[in-house]
């Protein structure tokens, strides 16, 4: 039995990943303006910000929804 799942483009993705690219692509203050989530406003960092993507669903889904977006680009 195969837990592969082709229609999901983040399967396989981690967060710590897309998070980085994302920091990488945009910088902290870009990514803050685009999503307005304080652990990318105030004193940003991957850890603070990975613990509260992992706890708050729709903060990871707009962050995920832009990685996608932004993959697409470029």
């Amino acid at each position: 039995m195969s837990n592969e799942q082709p229609n999901n483009p983040l399967h396989g993705v981690k967060l710590a990943d897309i998070l980085e690219y994302l920091v990488e692509y945009y910088g902290w203050e870009t990514l803050g303006e685009k999503i307005k989530i304080n652990s990318f406003n105030s004193n940003p960092s991957i850890k603070s910000s990975l613990k509260f993507l992992r706890k708050t669903p729709w903060a990871r889904e707009k962050v995920e929804k832009l990685y996608l977006k932004t993959k697409k680009i470029s």
